[in-house]
């Protein structure tokens, strides 16, 4: 089975970034960044720039910031006092044996003195595209102390993990998603109006019908996806934890289905049955914005009682998973974004991560101590430096 993997592997097609370029993102005033397409470590001090580089990358697979709340926050300070603030990001990429290059420009409009108005500006290939567009051009899994806060954080953090990774692999999803939220919005202002004049119920029969509609696909393909990512999951926690340790994935829809049931047939009656409870709300009760996921580890529920060890040991194996999960989906090699982990682990977890790594697959990774890494890995990858947003070998 190892060997059939191997050669499953060397057959994936080759993805990766050739050329990096930015302007006023975050602490970069200017980069112009080439890049192999296997290994590279960037080593530098804390706050100078190395997760900023990851989130630039991470933005222009996903159109999302990574840690910032807004757009308009990845603007460098500096330039946000010009006349008109913009940033630009733009990736020359190779994929399928053929360039492609993607770009987006934030550029940032004042209305009057205390307000203003952000643009996105997305292209690829040279032509203006959509961000559903943009989306799945380039995959990647980032891995990030940050993700911690997947077990132990609110569900609201677990349902946007689900989101970005079946967003990159499936475009409909994506599609679906954009919908169903522009629905939910519009169906909760009505909720609220009915919660206070006490209308008509009937207005909300539009609003539902395209909230199970959309909804139903989404649930359908976070079943299918989580079927996937836990049959993943259990092997590879297994080999981090010795054979210590069962780790079992289970998804926790808000629409509670049977295997033999139909998800539009069951969520209509279960929307149905919420209305009343919904109006006195003014809020919607049901549907994928309420779902969850839940970790059990030899039956305990790790999102309450995990430690900060199993917590690590849990998120690198989901994100091992989502590696797997990726290939499998897509025939090509997703980039890694490794941002400062191997602190996040011991020695032998560290081992295993560079061993996951393949030779013929790009990783970025960022770090403070090139200590942690071994003598082999450091032969293999290209070295550079940041100091101050500015990128040397």
């Amino acid at each position: 089975m190892q060997r059939e993997r191997e050669v499953w592997y060397n057959c994936l097609e080759d993805m990766h970034i050739k050329h990096l370029s930015l302007t006023n993102f975050r602490n970069y005033i200017r980069l112009e960044l080439d890049l192999p397409p296997h290994l590279t470590i960037i080593q530098g001090d804390n706050a100078q720039g190395k997760t900023n580089l990851l989130e630039a990358i991470y933005f222009l697979a996903t159109t999302r910031p990574l840690h910032a709340r807004t757009d308009s926050q990845l603007i460098n300070w500096s330039a946000q006092r010009e006349g008109i603030p913009f940033a630009r990001l733009a990736a020359e990429i190779q994929r399928g044996g053929a360039p492609h290059r993607i770009e987006i420009a934030l550029i940032k409009k004042m209305l009057m003195p205390e307000a203003a108005r952000l643009h996105k500006r997305i292209k690829v290939d040279g032509v203006e595209r959509r961000a559903l567009d943009l989306i799945g051009q380039v995959n990647v899994v980032i891995f990030s102390p940050q993700d911690l806060d997947l077990i132990s954080g609110p569900p609201q953090l677990r349902r946007h993990y689900l989101d970005a990774t079946i967003c990159q692999i499936d475009p409909q999803y994506c599609r679906a998603l954009n919908r169903y939220n522009r629905i939910l919005k519009q169906r909760n202002y009505l909720l609220r109006q009915l919660q206070v004049r006490r209308g008509d119920p009937g207005q909300l029969s539009f609003w539902d019908e395209g909230l199970i509609e959309e909804g139903s696909y989404l649930i359908a393909q976070r079943q299918e996806i989580l079927a996937e990512l836990k049959e993943l999951i259990h092997g590879i926690h297994l080999r981090l934890t010795g054979e210590r340790e069962r780790l079992h994935l289970i998804y926790q829809p808000s629409v509670k289905i049977t295997a033999d049931q139909r998800i539009t047939e069951v969520f209509a009656a279960q929307l149905s049955q919420a209305r009343t409870k919904e109006m006195q709300q003014g809020l919607s009760l049901l549907g994928p914005h309420r779902d969850d996921m839940r970790f059990l580890a030899d039956g305990v529920d790790m999102n309450l009682y995990a430690s900060r060890g199993q917590r690590r040991t849990i998120t690198l194996s989901l994100r091992l998973a989502e590696i797997e999960l990726m290939r499998g989906r897509t025939g090509e090699q997703p980039i890694l974004l490794l941002d400062d982990v191997m602190s996040e682990l011991d020695r032998d977890r560290r081992r295993h991560l560079m061993a996951t790594i393949g030779r013929d697959q790009q990783a970025i990774i960022t770090t403070t101590d090139l200590d942690r890494f071994t003598p082999d890995f450091l032969t293999r990858v290209r070295l550079l430096r940041v100091r101050e947003g500015r990128i040397e070998a």
